[in-house]
């Protein structure tokens, strides 16, 4: 049985001590959730492959929304193990979950500056494309820059490999070709890009940073925020490596991914 998941957390929780979990954030707009077997799907993923059950009675919590905006968050751990890093043989998983206000900012839909991180991720292909507890990387990237001119930053692997931004995917336009990078050895698998990926041919690449400079139009995107079109891209230390034109970034994407959040198609 599950339990109350407004209950605080006990020490000896797995997902508090060593990140053993999972979690979700999901737009509900009057009480229904966007993208919601996507969310649902990709939870279910991730329970089998860390090993213990997917929560029951998640369909009921999008409801108690209400009326207006909300993201819905929801946090699944192992539960309980004690001491140690070995898993208990009957894991009894704890699910917690929270709703709050939510305002988009529609001024990002016209375009964002980006910069890229210094620090690059791990490469794990048994933690590929989970929205796991683990996200320490993502943590010290964001703490990287203080200036609110700069919306979000972009992460390499460790092989220099392109793989998303702190918070968002990545897709661009190149030789007329849409891309995104290949998520198997490490980075979120989005739901927004999933869905996206089963409407248009976007190509899974390994590539490095330099492929957006060469790209027509680079789009960051995300379950919650929508589609925020790239216009000025900085290397880390500042310098400036590419701009684009707003009306040139607009494009296919944020016209067909805004509607499957409810957002205005720009």
């Amino acid at each position: 049985m599950w339990e109350d998941a407004q209950a605080p957390l006990p020490l000896d929780d797995r997902g508090l001590a060593y990140g053993d979990g999972l979690f979700e954030t999901v737009l509900v707009r009057d009480g229904r959730p966007l993208l919601w077997e996507a969310h649902l799907a990709r939870l279910a993923r991730g329970c089998e492959r860390l090993g213990f059950a997917m929560p029951e009675g998640l369909e009921a919590l999008p409801a108690q929304a209400g009326v207006g905006l909300k993201v819905l968050k929801l946090i699944v751990t192992r539960g309980g193990g004690g001491r140690g890093y070995l898993a208990p043989e009957a894991p009894s998983p704890r699910l917690r979950w929270q709703l709050s206000d939510f305002v988009p900012r529609p001024e990002r839909w016209r375009g964002v500056r980006a910069r890229h991180c210094t620090l690059r991720l791990g490469i794990q292909p048994a933690l590929a494309g989970l929205k796991h507890l683990n996200r320490l990387e993502n943590v010290l990237a964001r703490g990287e820059w203080s200036d609110p001119a700069i919306a979000e930053g972009l992460l390499c692997d460790s092989d220099g490999r392109l793989v998303e931004a702190t918070c968002m995917n990545l897709v661009w336009r190149r030789n007329g070709r849409l891309e995104t990078p290949d998520l198997s050895r490490c980075g979120v698998a989005g739901t927004l890009l999933a869905e996206l990926g089963a409407r248009l041919p976007i190509h899974r690449v390994r590539v490095g940073p330099e492929a957006l400079e060469e790209a027509e139009a680079v789009w960051l995107l995300n379950s919650v925020q929508g589609v925020w079109p790239l216009v000025r891209l900085d290397a880390a230390d500042g310098r400036c490596l590419k701009r684009w034109s707003p009306g040139a970034v607009l494009g296919e994407l944020p016209a067909l991914a805004h509607p499957l959040l409810g957002y205005p198609a720009p």
